[in-house]
């Protein structure tokens, strides 16, 4: 099998399976116990808190543990909502995750304004759009940094800098983004952060949510005082331990894995010029190894399934939305016509891929594109 859909997920590295074992099997113990046998469990959080902090240059205080991405973006767009004396404006794009879309319309029934901004045709949120709608009852804007189907970087900070103007609290949604593009809290000025293991090489089912100190949030659970009393719930130490090291090892070879992806890209679409196909995003600012493509006259689905059965994971559309083979909303969003967003695929490579997975990856679309277009 050829795996080249690292965007929708990425394979537990070694070292964190490695690190996650001990806590699994004999280290069990509830860190919140008052015990000893507690107090390693408890350590252990708080290196990895550290270990994440320094990796996007925040505080250990400003990191809080959750369940992954979909949590966290809900979390900071309903806890920083609720925490307001009253409904304002919500500024978001058109083209987020659905985890962060859904959030917005369960705020509008909460008598929010929501005002979602549109693309440009290469997938980017320009500044002046944020700018031009931004208000003084515009309470929090979240944009994502990069682009889960295209792929594209967004000037984050310039949307937090007319945020803070403004008086709004900024948010991104850096699922795909951390662990994959040098982040600095400190310098991109962002009020909240969310990412998400599993697309880091760590485990399923582990994120945190990056907020900044001094942020005005309310807890995303109430029972027990984990995480400084804003999400109770005893805590996954296994997974929060391999989150830790898979984004450390991540971020310690993040030159060479960019430079990597990026010559396997250039590769892949060097070996496919002779196609008729439309790359959907920016040729530059991308986050690496992500390629969205779409081959008129052809049906992504199909093209999927014919990739499948010779070996070779890829996705169409969303791959947080699957069962449905409606457009993406993100494509339709880019203005992209029906009859070519109808034939888009996306590939995403990972540092695990070879360009003996790329040379077979081309092949089979020379293959498969030709035969349906002839």
């Amino acid at each position: 099998m050829i795996y080249a859909d690292h965007a929708a997920t990425t394979k537990l590295s070694a070292k964190a399976l490695d690190s996650m074992l001990p806590w699994l099997k004999d280290a069990y113990a509830n860190p919140s116990q008052p015990y000893s046998f507690s107090r390693s469990a408890k350590k252990a959080i708080e290196n990895a808190r550290e270990t994440i902090a320094a990796c996007i240059h925040a505080g250990p205080d400003e990191i809080f543990m959750t369940s992954g991405g979909t949590e966290s973006n809900n979390w900071a767009i309903k806890g920083a909502a609720f925490s307001c004396f009253a409904p304002g404006i919500l500024i978001t794009s058109a083209i987020e995750h659905h985890s962060v879309l859904r959030a917005c319309e369960a705020m509008a029934k909460q008598s929010w304004q929501i005002i979602r901004l549109k693309p440009s045709k290469d997938g980017v949120i320009l500044p002046e759009s944020l700018t031009a709608h931004i208000g003084q009852n515009t309470r929090l804007v979240s944009i994502m940094m990069a682009n889960n189907e295209l792929g594209t970087i967004q000037p984050i900070q310039k949307y937090a800098l007319v945020a803070h103007q403004h008086g709004a609290l900024f948010h991104t949604d850096a699922v795909q983004a951390v662990g994959h593009i040098p982040i600095n809290t400190d310098a991109l000025q962002m009020d909240m952060l969310s990412a998400s293991a599993h697309k880091f090489n760590g485990p399923k089912g582990t994120g945190f949510l990056y907020i900044r100190k001094g942020t005005r949030i309310l807890p995303y659970a109430d029972g027990g005082s984990q995480e400084a009393g804003y999400r109770a719930g005893t805590e996954n130490v296994a997974g929060i331990v391999g989150m830790a090291t898979a984004l450390k090892e991540n971020i310690e070879n993040l030159e060479n894995n960019q430079n990597y992806l990026q010559k396997l890209t250039t590769r892949l679409l060097e070996k496919i010029k002779d196609l008729p196909y439309h790359l959907n995003g920016r040729d530059q600012d991308l986050l690496p190894g992500v390629l969205n493509l779409s081959f008129p006259g052809n049906d992504g689905e199909a093209l999927l399934h014919r990739l499948d059965l010779m070996g070779i994971c890829v996705s169409t559309g969303s791959a947080c939305d699957s069962k449905r083979t409606v457009i993406s909303h993100v494509l339709k969003e880019i203005g992209l016509q029906e009859d070519i967003a109808r034939g888009t695929i996306r590939i995403s490579l990972g540092t695990e891929n070879t360009e003996d997975d790329v040379d077979i990856i081309a092949n089979a679309l020379l293959k498969i594109v030709k035969k349906q277009t002839v």
